[in-house]
């Protein structure tokens, strides 16, 4: 469902993406991993069509990035780093706008929202104005709004961003639920949710792809928790060099 062709992105003398490839297919969930500045947020912002690659290219669902955006933004469902919202706005009224953008309308309309209310469980702040939310309510706003026109395709930065464990739990959950008929790919500090979530995992540093593989072999091969095999491929891998699967 996403096939990613030596992506390459610069912003000045900076190389943040440096000529990545990889592929995810429907029923897996794909962990990004690196650093602070490894290039995981400017790869999923290329994906989404946010930016362009310097040079590169890639697929969602069959449509380029570059020849056809429109329709790979349809489908998918994109949670940004920080999710833009409009705080003047309720949480019911910003539901309802992003239905209008999502060409939602109806009996449809009411359906979906009948659908994502609950499953972002965010019927009790339905009627506040976005500027009244926590960070955790915000972060189901977002992810409400990547959800609301049932994505083939999710792309997730920090899913879990700002939510209480309880909340965590939960959000790991409705993404295991998901991800037997999509495609998912998130971006993440968090290992344990890497390993609750995840069947594979990617780490980047310095904008190349480091290692491609899944969390359970990854602990096999090197014999110590993820948080270590994390440590110990970030500092020792250089940036030059991209291990095969």
């Amino acid at each position: 469902m996403i096939q990613v062709k030596e992506l390459r992105r610069s912003f000045g003398p900076v190389v943040a993406v440096d000529g990545i490839s990889f592929q995810v297919e429907k029923g897996q969930v794909l962990g990004l991993l690196g650093p602070n500045g490894a290039g995981k947020t400017t790869a999923m912002r290329m994906l989404t069509c946010f930016i362009r690659p310097d040079s590169g290219t890639a697929s969602v669902c069959g449509y380029d990035i570059l020849k056809n955006p429109i329709e790979v933004r349809r489908t998918l469902g994109y949670l940004a780093e920080n999710s833009p919202v409009y705080p003047e706005m309720t949480v019911g009224s910003f539901l309802n706008f992003i239905c209008d953008v999502r060409e939602i309308t109806g009996r449809a309309r009411r359906k979906t929202l009948d659908r994502i209310v609950p499953t972002c469980s965010i019927e009790s702040v339905y009627h506040q104005t976005i500027e009244t939310l926590s960070k955790g309510y915000k972060r189901r706003l977002g992810l409400a709004q990547a959800l609301i026109h049932d994505p083939d395709v999710l792309i997730l930065d920090e899913p879990t961003d700002g939510l209480d464990p309880n909340q965590k739990h939960e959000v790991r959950k409705l993404i295991e639920k998901m991800a037997e008929d999509k495609c998912i790919v998130i971006s993440t500090h968090i290992l344990e949710e890497v390993e609750a979530i995840c069947s594979r995992t990617i780490i980047i540093a310095k904008g190349k792809i480091l290692v491609d593989s899944t969390p359970a072999k990854l602990k096999q091969e090197h014999g110590c928790s993820l948080d270590a095999v994390f440590r110990k491929i970030t500092k020792s891998n250089g940036p030059g060099r991209q291990e095969e699967k």
